[in-house]
């Protein structure tokens, strides 16, 4: 039996020991399509012409080829050039890489097109419930015939669903970027402390102390959240909480009837303290404000539609 061919460690393909790479013996794709148009239109200048190259910078593209591959392979003269014997087995040669290389990108063409016709946002609730749809709207704009889908739950979720692959983008609101991923500050925002106008801590003179604010149950989201994050952090600490909801609105719906005080985005509750069925509590000597970041899978940027939305954030 003949001796397999040794594997080089450095690709794991099976050549020659010590012979060069296969893209250091084999001509480009320019050069090879240089080739084919000559062969075609019996001309190195027309050749030039079609690819759009100058005609030296044709004569030289071949000129390397030749000596890349030791074989001469055109004949020039003052009537045209003609493929030499070896030339002519080459072309063959070369039309057949250059029509795999098209079917090469016509496939990554369609995963392209695969991969943009689709979008899926996991988003923590204030952001999918507050900024979202309007970049959403602006995304659809620029690209129409993408279908997106949007999972809203809080930032633990929502680092869940990108690291396992369910997800192509994703914005949180915690304290820090969750393990696993890279992410950029979009926004930055601001927790408030609010009441219905018939709680006492409405008619307060005087703003809360932090210690009263970490000692009070409030209505709270559900662990997770990046609302109880920040609050948690700026406050060392939180008491058990009065009612602990899943979702903003429904928070915002307990404070509103009354049932407790609660802490919720600024980009929550405007209209409610318009209308007066909020009112904000001050709070002294705690800051209550926090970064509104994307998040994505570490070392994987965002690409197509996910990069379009992103871009989108940032205006």
């Amino acid at each position: 039996m003949g001796r397999r061919p040794e594997v080089d460690a450095g690709n794991g393909e099976g050549r020659p020991p010590g012979a060069a790479p296969l893209a250091h013996r084999v001509p480009d794709l320019g050069a090879l399509e240089l080739l084919l148009a000559v062969a075609r239109l019996g001309s190195l200048g027309a050749a030039a012409r079609e690819l759009g190259i100058t005609q030296p910078a044709a004569s030289s593209r071949i000129r390397s080829m030749e000596r890349q591959l030791g074989l001469a392979l055109v004949d020039r003269s003052p009537r045209g050039s003609r493929l030499t014997d070896a030339g002519a087995l080459v072309t063959d040669w070369a039309r057949r890489v250059v029509e795999a290389a098209e079917a090469f990108d016509v496939g990554a063409q369609a995963l392209r097109d695969r991969r943009d016709s689709r979008l899926r946002v996991a988003a923590s609730m204030t952001i999918a419930e507050y900024l979202l749809p309007g970049w959403l709207i602006a995304l659809r704009a620029r690209r129409p015939d993408t279908a997106v889908s949007l999972l809203a739950g809080n930032s633990a979720v929502v680092a869940e669903r990108l690291l396992a692959g369910e997800a192509d983008l994703g914005f949180v609101e915690g304290v820090s970027v969750p393990p696993g991923l890279d992410s950029v500050v979009i926004a930055h925002d601001r927790l408030t402390v609010v009441a219905a106008p018939g709680h006492p801590w409405a008619r307060r003179r005087r703003p809360l102390e932090a210690a009263e604010l970490a000692a009070t149950p409030l209505i709270l989201r559900e662990t997770g959240s990046g609302t109880r994050q920040v609050l948690d952090a700026a406050l060392g600490g939180l008491a058990r909480p009065l009612i602990e909801l899943s979702s903003t609105t429904a928070v915002k719906a307990a404070a509103v009837s009354g049932a407790g005080p609660a802490v919720l985005s600024e980009l929550a509750v405007g209209d409610e303290l318009t209308l007066r069925r909020l009112v904000t509590v001050p709070v002294r000597d705690v800051a209550l404000r926090r970064d509104l970041r994307a998040v994505w899978p570490t070392g994987h940027r965002p690409t197509g539609p996910a990069r379009d939305l992103l871009s989108l954030t940032r205006t």
